[in-house]
């Protein structure tokens, strides 16, 4: 019976790195796609974890003038107005 060892630890459930960072986007597919697209030679831990932040942010603000775009459209003015002054569409 020797060889067998004493039992080893028993791993607890995984957590994606999406998870641990407390993000919605993939970051080990971000990370994937960066390795395969040749943008570099290497490519950092911290890197798709960024980039995935950065993705998720855009995505929810665009999201966010999606939502007041019914709101805009019943004022007078135009709809471009959003983007072009953002701190007074923002205060209501």
């Amino acid at each position: 019976m020797s060889g067998r060892g004493k039992g080893g630890k028993v791993k607890g459930k995984s957590k994606t790195r999406s998870s641990r960072a407390g993000l919605q986007f993939p970051v080990g597919r971000i990370h994937r796609l960066l390795r395969k697209g040749n943008y570099a030679e290497r490519v950092g831990a911290g890197a798709p974890v960024y980039l995935a932040a950065v993705l998720e942010y855009l995505a929810a603000e665009v999201l966010e003038l999606a939502g007041m775009l019914p709101e805009i459209t019943r004022r007078p003015g135009s709809f471009l107005d959003i983007f072009n002054s953002p701190s007074e569409t923002m205060k209501n």
